[in-house]
């Protein structure tokens, strides 16, 4: 089932600037490949928030932001019901699309990880790696180089694909990816973010 995944530089991603200016967006990857902010599948980013802004609602949508660098920011919701500080580096936070978040930020900009699926039709796991992990295979998959260079090798029927990854790279497999082994090349090991998209077969 594996493919050769497509190796993505985030520094070559073209930023796209929010409308009331208070960040960036890059996008990473999008199902379908042509869908805008209604219709998508599933979505990967990472945003740049410069100050204090609204996060904007998606209904229907799971969300899982994850923060890369900078102090982080405090996150809540209108209604009150939801109050959240992010400021722990790459600790995955999950919330539901529906609210409309205002994003106060906590000293300076920052930067982050976005995941987003469609509620009913597909689900995301999101998880660091700071050492060898084998990860299950999944409809679709994301590996996303925070620091340090790591090694990935594919199960065990393509024991002879292997691939590197650094700081600021991605691999995405989007036709489907079996069971992965990642291990880091350099000590201490550094991080690396590890996306799995499954659909919800019912």
């Amino acid at each position: 089932m594996n493919s050769s995944p497509q190796r993505i530089s985030i520094a070559a991603l073209a930023p796209q600037p929010w409308k009331n200016g208070a960040g960036l967006t890059r996008e990473i990857a999008v199902a379908p490949q042509a869908a805008g902010h209604a219709d998508f599948d599933w979505r990967i980013s990472l945003a740049e928030v410069e100050r204090d802004a609204p996060f904007s609602a998606f209904p229907g949508i799971d969300r899982c932001i994850t923060l890369l660098r900078g102090a982080g920011m405090r996150l809540a919701s209108a209604d009150g019901t939801l109050e959240h500080r992010l400021d722990k580096p790459l600790t995955p936070f999950r919330f539901p699309g529906e609210l409309a978040l205002n994003a106060t930020v906590i000293d300076g900009s920052c930067s982050d990880f976005n995941v987003m699926t469609r509620r009913g039709a597909w689900h995301a796991e999101v998880s660091l790696a700071c050492g060898a992990r084998e990860i299950a295979a999944a409809d679709v998959a994301l590996l996303l180089g925070v620091a340090g260079r790591w090694q990935v090798d594919a199960a065990a029927a393509d024991r002879d694909a292997a691939w590197e990854l650094g700081p600021d790279e991605a691999l995405l497999w989007r036709a489907g990816c079996s069971a992965l082994r990642t291990r880091p090349l350099e000590s201490p090991a550094g991080a690396l973010l590890q996306v799995r998209l499954c659909q919800d077969r019912r």
